[in-house]
C-alpha cells in the first residue's frame, strides 16, 4: 500500500482526503504540531524519514485580509513551505499535489472575440490583486522550480467540514429574518468532497502540471446562498447587495470562475455541476437539519 503525506490534514480538505484515501493508501497526516513545512531541515529530514510516494499539500495560510497585513507570515506558509516540500518530494521521487487559488488572478476576467467575459484556463495571464493571491502565485512558480513531478490545483469558493460560507449562511438563518449577501463576485461553489474526488484520481497519473479544480457551473454568493436556504427550505430573506458596500482590507476578485480545461482533456475526472454537489453536501451533513452546525 502506497504512503500519501497529507499536510494541513486538520483543514477542510484535509479531512476530506482523510475519508476518501484512508481506503487505497497509507495515510501520514500532518499538521502544524508534528511537521512545520516552513522549517526546511524539519521538512527534509520528516519526508526522508517516512518517504511518501505522494505528498499533498493542504496547508496554507488562507485568512485573505490578515494576509495583507501579515504578507511575510503568509509568505511562509504559502510559498516557502510549499517549496520546501517540493525539494523533498524530489529528493525521494514523490508526487506533490500543491492546492492553489482562483486569487491568482486579477478577478476581472478575460474576454473572448465578441467581448464576452469567459472563465479563467490554466494558460491565462496571473495577476494577483492581494497578499494572499501573490504569496500563493510565488507558491506555485516555486514549486515549478523545485520539483518536475507536481500537481498543481487551482480551486475556489471551496465548502466541507468546518467553518465555511454554507455554514455561516445556516447558521446566520437561525437569528436574523434577513441577510444581506453580495451579489457582484461570481465564481465556482467546490465541494471538498469532489476536489478530493478529482484528486484521488490525478493521482493515480502522470499527467504533470497546473490545473483548475471547481464545480461546473458558476454564480454569485447571494444566488449560493438562495440556493442554500431553497435546499433546506430556510424562510430568512436574502437581500442583495455590493462589494462596496462590504469593504474589506483584501480585495476580492469580482469574477473567478476557472474552467478545468486541462482535466477535462484529459478526461481525467468531470465535476459535478455546483447546485448538485451542494445538494449531497447538505444531506449528508446531517447536523445541519438538527441546527447544530457552529
Amino acid at each position: 500500500m502506497k504512503k500519501v503525506l497529507i499536510t494541513g490534514s486538520n483543514g477542510q480538505l484535509g479531512l476530506e482526503l482523510n475519508n476518501i484515501l484512508k481506503y487505497k493508501y497509507e495515510l501520514i497526516l500532518t499538521n502544524r504540531s508534528n511537521l512545520d513545512i516552513t522549517n526546511f531541515n524539519e521538512t527534509i529530514e520528516f519526508i526522508n524519514k517516512h518517504k511518501p510516494e505522494i505528498i499533498i499539500n493542504c496547508a496554507a495560510f488562507t485568512a485573505v485580509d490578515l494576509c495583507e497585513t501579515q504578507e511575510e507570515t503568509a509568505y511562509s506558509s504559502n510559498a516557502l513551505g510549499p517549496k520546501n516540500l517540493a525539494i523533498a518530494s524530489s529528493q525521494i521521487g514523490a508526487k506533490l499535489v500543491h492546492i492553489s487559488t482562483d486569487y491568482v488572478f486579477d478577478g476581472y476576467g478575460i474576454k473572448d472575440l465578441n467581448g464576452n467575459i469567459r472563465p479563467y484556463t490554466e494558460e491565462d495571464k496571473t495577476n494577483p490583486q492581494s497578499a494572499y493571491g501573490r504569496t500563493k502565485l510565488e507558491g506555485e512558480k516555486l514549486v515549478t522550480e523545485h520539483t518536475n513531478k507536481y500537481f498543481i490545483i487551482r480551486t475556489a469558493w471551496l465548502y466541507g467540514e468546518g467553518k465555511n460560507f454554507v455554514r455561516t449562511m445556516i447558521n446566520l438563518a437561525k437569528t436574523n429574518s434577513e441577510v444581506k449577501v453580495v451579489q457582484d463576485q461570481i465564481g465556482s461553489p467546490t465541494s471538498t468532497e469532489e476536489l478530493s474526488n478529482m484528486i484521488e484520481k490525478l493521482i493515480e497519473t502522470e499527467n504533470y502540471g497546473i490545473y483548475h479544480g471547481t464545480c461546473e457551473g458558476y454564480c454569485s454568493w447571494y444566488d449560493l446562498t438562495c440556493e442554500i436556504y431553497r435546499v433546506l427550505d430556510i424562510k430568512t430573506k436574502v437581500i442583495p447587495v455590493t462589494t462596496d458596500e462590504f469593504p474589506r482590507p483584501a480585495k476580492r476578485p469580482k469574477y473567478s470562475v476557472l474552467e478545468n480545461k486541462k482535466l477535462n482533456e484529459l478526461n481525467i475526472y468531470k465535476f459535478k455541476e455546483w447546485q448538485e454537489a451542494l445538494i449531497i453536501y447538505l444531506e449528508k451533513d446531517q447536523k445541519t437539519y438538527k441546527g447544530d452546525i457552529k
